[in-house]
């Protein structure tokens, strides 16, 4: 018996063996060393130097250097990353000495030792970020070290002394391979009349100041493929300019953020975009504005202030009017200040008709001062459509307009009666007027399906009480389901 046992035992083993070396022939000859290589072997260093720059290039430039002192090998590799990321709040520390001397020593050294070795590694993107104490020589000297006609992404944000806006390099504005370029801060944009960025395709500027009136429209008419603008302006860098006016023509764009924090009315801006997509406004609406060819914007969003010189019911009629040119979206975001706002026009009735709109989701905070029903059923009014509808807490700069109350119609949205059939409230605190604003929805969609409801995490000790509350609210679909953070509920 025992003589049996022993026997299948090394036939077992036997077959283990056999089945062992057929899987490994099936491996890579590099697999197969990898199984067979004692597990002390530095792998990593055994690696192509191709592949190692390309790990190092997703690490910080302080850490991408530090690998040097690993060996030999490692010495110069640093050196092949086509990326060079240059910011002093990673490269400095705030509690030793002298920041300025010392973030322009580390960037010396760092160019020193990159331009060491024979022909280094043309960079492919550059990153400066200098916010204290910067010195506008040393980033000139730095950019004309870089070789600009490599370059292809360029991230400039510095804040010089004095407010003394930075002189960009002749040469950078005649980058024929750039396709991402960003500028943020302290820099004057001069753009010569015959400049080009033939490859641009992502442009950033956030306040920025520009030398006079033709400087942002020359810059975009030599972007002949610009796929995505973001535009930040700010009227204190507009204020050597009288009745400066921003105007967006550009045929190839896709994508646009424009936030307009400029509140003098003296300045205005003009948005002729006919292949745009997506838009995103921030900002104020004293000036006048003029906003054409954008029937194909199928995804919005809007954030305006509600600071202004006008009267709060000129300011509504004024906001209409600027959503009226997007009456194609398909996907719209609002804030809650923006329906505030809204609600002031004296003449709802001739607001716009968003008559394509599937989603509208308002963001922002809801106050005990307004209720709520009353913003967004007015935008439900013009969303005969609209099939979900979604709220996100969200902490936004600027205070409430105050109670306004609207009449109460006799007639309910179209899109409640027969198109309305997900609801998703992200961020519920379980207020009173959040409750309110939950109940009213329950109350009139009549096709609603899904009503999911995310809440803040320091709610749990009211959760019980808040799901009591919401079962005996009253639904006009019957085959409307509760989701109540994990739990559900008929």
């Amino acid at each position: 018996m025992e003589q049996r046992r022993e026997k299948q035992r090394i036939e077992r083993t036997e077959r283990a063996a056999r089945r062992d070396q057929t899987q490994r022939k099936c491996l890579s000859s590099a697999r197969q060393n990898a199984l067979t290589t004692n597990t002390d072997t530095d792998i990593i260093s055994t690696l192509p130097d191709t592949l190692l720059s390309h790990i190092l290039s997703f690490l910080p430039i302080k850490d991408s250097v530090a690998t040097s002192i690993l060996s030999n090998r490692w010495r110069s590799l640093w050196t092949l990353v086509p990326i060079l990321c240059l910011d002093q709040r990673e490269l400095t520390n705030k509690e030793e000495g002298d920041q300025k001397l010392r973030f322009v020593d580390i960037v010396f050294r760092i160019w020193t030792l990159r331009n060491a070795i024979s022909n280094p590694t043309p960079l492919r993107k550059l990153c400066i970020c200098w916010h204290h104490n910067c010195l506008p020589f040393y980033v000139d000297a730095w950019l004309r070290a870089t070789n600009l006609r490599d370059l292809q992404q360029l991230f400039l944000s510095i804040l010089t002394s004095f407010k003394t806006p930075f002189e960009l390099p002749r040469s950078l504005y005649f980058s024929t391979k750039l396709v991402v370029l960003k500028f943020a801060g302290d820099i004057n944009l001069n753009p010569p009349p015959a400049c080009a960025f033939p490859c641009l395709r992502i442009l950033g500027l956030r306040g920025v100041v520009f030398a006079n009136q033709d400087s942002l429209s020359t810059f975009l008419t030599a972007c002949p493929v610009l796929h995505y603008l973001s535009l930040t302006l700010f009227g204190i860098n507009l204020e050597h300019l009288d009745g400066f006016s921003v105007t967006v023509l550009v045929p190839t764009l896709k994508i646009l953020y424009l936030d307009w924090q400029v509140r003098s009315p003296s300045y205005k801006f003009h948005i002729n975009t006919p292949a745009l997509e997506y838009f995103c406004f921030t900002g104020f609406l004293n000036g006048d504005y003029v906003l054409e060819n954008l029937h194909n914007v199928v995804e919005c969003v809007l954030q305006f202030e509600q600071r202004t010189s006008l009267s709060i019911e000129d300011y509504a009629k004024k906001s209409w009017d600027f959503m009226r040119p997007l009456c194609n979206v398909i996907s719209m975001e609002l804030s809650t200040i923006t329906a505030q706002i809204l609600c002031y026009d004296s003449n709802h009735e001739d607001g716009p008709t968003f008559y394509n709109l599937s989603s509208l989701k308002f963001f922002g905070g809801i106050s005990s001062e307004w209720y709520a029903w009353d913003g967004v059923r007015l935008m439900l009014y013009r969303a005969p459509k609209l099939q979900t509808l979604s709220f996100e807490k969200a902490h936004l700069l600027g205070s409430n307009l105050g109670p306004k109350r609207l009449e109460e119609p006799l007639d309910v949205p179209e899109c409640l009666s027969s198109h309305l059939t997900t609801c998703h409230y992200k961020g519920f605190d379980g207020k009173e007027e959040e409750m309110e604003l939950v109940r009213q929805i329950l109350k009139a969609a009549k096709v609603l399906k899904s009503m999911k409801i995310t809440v803040n995490g320091y709610l749990d000790s009211k959760k019980l009480r808040v799901c009591k509350e919401l079962r005996k609210f009253q639904r006009s679909s019957q085959d409307c389901e509760i989701a109540f953070d994990e739990g559900r509920f008929a």
